[in-house]
């Protein structure tokens, strides 16, 4: 007769061929023992990769970079008590912004739960409506093996649907936690994922609302990220005679690259004004952009590949749910365009806005590094950039790139940065590059324990102005004083960078210009590069070249 241990080693055994079966190569583990049955189970299969983390948020920001780059999620574990508090942040993201990813929390058994047994919490519903599914299926029992694989699909399949995210199985076991793996159930075939359909009527409505008006394609993350896609969008706004407005994680070519510093420009923006914006995908960083789109009035209509809506203007605009290429294919077939001096204008401030920023860049300063961070990645190349500074520099100042670029967005949040940037190379296999603020590598530190023997090729450049320099551009700047403001926005910490990367065995390099830095960006990794800026002078050099690209655009429309 089988143990406790014999039914919970089959059980895992059943959940993970499962999972092979729907598509799944990637398990995260964060050590532990009451996981043991499914840590066990997830190492023994050679068709996922299974990479540990000591830390657990560490962990869970790793799958969310597997499931970020590979759109496929990773099974993330670990095990029971407060370690599964530690996964609620990268969950938090992975829902915000549609990652898939499949969250197993090992657990006591039910008698041990309401008596104080040690790392015992109450796991139920842990994350709460941040998951697209929850179930605690109980202590494994030879009755219900039966519903072990479709325990595993539904996961998967929950992970991957219409609008993909976060899945959350509570696993509680009972000891022994080793045990002999049995016959497993019968596999399930793959389902499939199912879209909405964008229906013929619904398409041709979709046409009549855009065609022969003034609009901007407004594109953020491509959710899709096929080359087909991002052509397909390409080839709607040529249709229409629009300019593409698009960040880099929009992953593809767009029209005007320097939306934020040409409509800094009052003269352009005012005169510019437009009757439609299409949204495709996630909102791009610029607060600049969306207020013009809120002062326009226009009507916003947007194209998603979840029914999840993209509106914090709470405009109430059209919505349609699908494929974003097989949408834009057909529209593009039908549309009449604008009057052609509308595209004209917005090519020429955006050639004008070029030529400004390629002359101020020539300074050394933050948004210079990022424009060399970008100028050095090829196609094959995959970027990390972290909220806060860094993406917004990327996105004014950086040059267009084919390199696959991401960026946590959801939530905006600047914690498990250099996690996600591991789980990326790790999913993709690609040459990986991490654009940091020197506050979010403190906070992720935990995450280059053990980097050194990933034989991963990342190399993680940090602007190193010694606080949260973003803190500087925000009213408060003007109003708290110096040493208040310093205390609770600057947070200067002091940390020597170099020292970090040497405890933990990896290399470090200090570049002090766009040079040394293309040259420290050549080196195989995993290295880390650090830029050093005054904090002081960020919010100056930031004014500088937006001035200069004001200017040129007011002289050139």
């Amino acid at each position: 007769m089988p143990t406790d241990g014999d039914t919970a080693a089959t059980f895992c055994a059943s959940l993970v061929d499962q999972w092979i079966v729907q598509g799944v190569r990637h398990a995260v583990i964060a050590p532990g023992s009451r996981s043991t049955p499914l840590a066990l189970a997830l190492v023994s299969r050679t068709e996922i990769e299974s990479h540990v983390f000591h830390d657990e948020r560490t962990a869970s920001f790793v799958a969310l970079g597997v499931g970020l780059t590979s759109g496929t999620p990773a099974v993330v574990l670990c095990s029971s008590g407060t370690a599964a508090t530690h996964f609620h942040a990268a969950v938090v993201e992975a829902h915000q912004s549609n990652v898939p990813m499949i969250v197993c929390t090992a657990d006591r058994p039910p008698e041990l739960r309401d008596v104080a047994a040690p790392q015992t919490i109450d796991q139920t519903n842990l994350y709460g409506s941040a998951v697209r599914w929850f179930h605690d299926p109980g202590v494994p029992a030879e009755e219900a093996a039966g519903s072990w694989r479709s325990l595993a699909a539904r996961a998967f399949e929950s992970s991957t649907g219409p609008r993909p995210g976060p899945v959350h199985l509570n696993l509680p076991f009972r000891e022994p936690l080793t045990g002999v793996v049995g016959p497993l159930p019968a596999p399930l075939p793959v389902r499939g994922v199912r879209h909405p359909v964008d229906h013929d009527d619904s398409v041709g409505e979709l046409s009549r609302l855009l065609s022969g008006r003034r609009g901007v394609v407004v594109a953020g993350r491509d959710i899709r990220r096929t080359g087909s896609a991002r052509s397909s969008v390409l080839d709607l706004a040529a249709a229409l005679g629009w300019p593409v407005l698009g960040d880099p994680r929009s992953g593809g070519r767009c029209t005007v690259a320097r939306a934020d510093p040409i409509l800094r420009s009052t003269k352009f923006a005012d005169s510019h004004l437009p009757e439609v914006v299409l949204r495709i995908g996630e909102m791009p960083a610029s607060k600049v952009l969306s207020q013009w789109v809120v002062r326009s009035g226009a009507e916003i209509v947007q194209i998603q590949p979840t029914a999840m809506p993209v509106e914090p203007e709470h405009r109430n605009g059209r919505m349609w749910v699908g494929d974003a290429e097989r949408i834009c294919v057909r529209v593009a077939a039908e549309v009449a365009p604008c009057p052609a001096e509308w595209l004209e204008d917005w090519t020429t401030a955006q050639d004008a806005a070029e030529a400004a920023m390629e002359r101020s860049l020539a300074t050394w300063s933050e948004p210079s590094c990022a424009r060399t961070v970008t100028v050095a990645l090829s196609g094959a190349d995959v970027l990390v950039v972290s909220s806060s500074m860094p993406i917004r520099d990327v996105e004014w100042f950086g040059h267009r790139t084919d390199a696959t670029v991401l960026s946590n967005r959801g939530a905006n949040g600047i914690d498990g940065v250099v996690a996600t940037g591991i789980g990326a190379a790790l999913a993709s296999g690609r040459r990986t590059v991490v654009h940091i603020g020197d506050v979010a590598l403190v906070h992720d530190s935990s995450s280059f324990v053990g980097l050194g023997a990933r034989g991963l090729d990342i190399a993680i450049v940090v602007t190193n102005n010694d606080g949260g320099s973003i803190f500087s551009f925000l009213p408060q700047a003007g109003v708290v004083p110096h040493a208040d403001f310093e205390k609770i926005y600057g947070t200067p910490h002091g940390t020597d960078f170099s020292h970090l990367a040497a405890a933990h065995g990896i290399a470090h390099v200090a570049v002090a210009d766009a040079d040394e830095l293309r040259s420290a960006l050549g080196r195989k990794g995993p290295i880390l590069i650090e830029a050093r800026f005054d904090r002081g002078a960020n919010v100056a050099a930031h004014e500088a070249i937006n001035s200069a690209v004001v200017a040129a655009v007011d002289a050139a429309v």
